[in-house]
Order: structure tokens, then sequence, then C-alpha cells
């Protein structure tokens, strides 16, 4: 028997969580297991009930979804926060992944793709709807000559794994592509994180998309 992907949801719209919820409870293998109406109840629900994915809203009373993803990470770091909202500015999309979270999806994905992302983000994937891109490249682009020197200072090795990383492979994977352990992966991973100054899989891919790795 498959070992469901445990989800809580996060939206100030009981509509929205209502549709969320009928859908989510087709697929097989995803249980959701609790249901948050602001930032504070998620993070509240989020500790006591310990899901695998928190599917998080963006804007919502007394805790947005920024700082709640903050909070989360900070207390729950293992735990994935996929952003589902209607904003692909660049102003909630930079912060949200600074904040921790590892995907972000807008509220018009297809529902077959919200459960791929969902999916992703559980086997530590990073998942960006295709309208939030270019944002997040635009923003990159305001530091592309101090991000090109960081790059130089991966080794062969390690840029290897930061290609492998963009492509979406686990460490599991990327130990089975580059022939190494995965202790060692796990070394060049956080040796990445370190020098090109990122907090996570999320960020390192979409830097290494933007410098033309993958």
């Amino acid at each position: 028997m498959k070992i469901k992907i445990k989800v809580l949801i996060a939206d100030d719209h009981h509509v929205v969580r209502r549709g969320l919820l009928f859908f989510l409870k087709t697929q097989a293998e995803i249980e959701v297991i609790g249901e948050a109406k602001d930032g504070v109840e998620a993070v509240e629900l989020a500790q006591r009930l310990k899901p695998d994915v928190v599917l998080m809203d963006l804007v919502m009373p007394n805790m947005d979804g920024i700082e709640a993803t903050k909070k989360l990470k900070e207390v729950e770091p293992n735990m994935k926060v996929l952003i589902l909202t209607s904003f692909a500015d660049q102003d909630h999309v930079i912060p949200a992944i600074r904040a921790g979270a590892v995907g972000y999806q807008l509220k018009d994905v297809e529902p077959d793709q919200l459960v791929q992302a969902i999916y992703a983000v559980h086997r530590g994937e990073s998942q960006l709807h295709p309208k939030v891109t270019s944002h997040v490249f635009s923003h990159l682009s305001a530091h592309e000559k101090k991000e090109t020197s960081l790059l130089h200072t991966l080794t062969n090795r390690e840029r290897d794994v930061l290609t492998e990383i963009a492509n979406g492979r686990s460490n599991k994977e990327i130990a089975a592509v580059l022939v190494i352990t995965e202790k060692t992966v796990k070394t060049h991973v956080s040796n990445i994180f370190s020098k090109l100054n990122v907090a996570d899989r999320t960020q390192a891919a979409l830097y290494a998309v933007k410098h033309g790795l993958v």
C-alpha cells in the first residue's frame, strides 16, 4: 500500500478550499488532513498535523502566506510549501521563494498540473508556474554580474550537481547519474548553496537556468 502525501490547504476563501478539497479527494495518493483560513491557523495546524505539503495562499488576513511560510520553515524546515495564488508579479514571487517556498503555482493552473506540482515538491523538486518565470529572471538579471562571478566559484563537479538539481533530480537520482555516493551529493549541494548564497533547491535551480546550465 502506497503512503499518501498529506496536504494542508491554507486559503481565506471558503469556496477555494472546498474546491481544492473536492478535487484532491479524488487523488488516490493524496490526503487532505486539514484546512486553514489564514496564516496564523496555517502555522498552528501545520505544527500539529505535520503535513508533507502545505498549499499556501499569499493574501490572507491576520498573517499573509509569505510570513506564514517563513515561520513554518523556521520550526519545520523539512516541510514543503507550495504557493497557490493569483499573483504572478515579482513583488509576490521573489519574497515567497526567499521565505522558503519550494513551488509557486497560480490558481489558473490545470488540476492535473497542480497534482503533479504537489508530487514534485513532495520529492523536493522546485515547481514554478510558467507565468512567474519571467518575473523571477527579471529580478535575477539585476544581479547578473555579481551572480556570474559566483558561478565561477563552483568546482566542475558542483556545476554538474547544480545542473542536475535544475533538471529536477533528487540527491539519490543525482548520485546514480554522476556515479557518486548520495552522501557526496549532499556535501556538494551544501557547498553550492553556500557559494551561490541561495537558501534551497528552488533558488539553486533558478540560478542554473538563468546562467544556461540546463
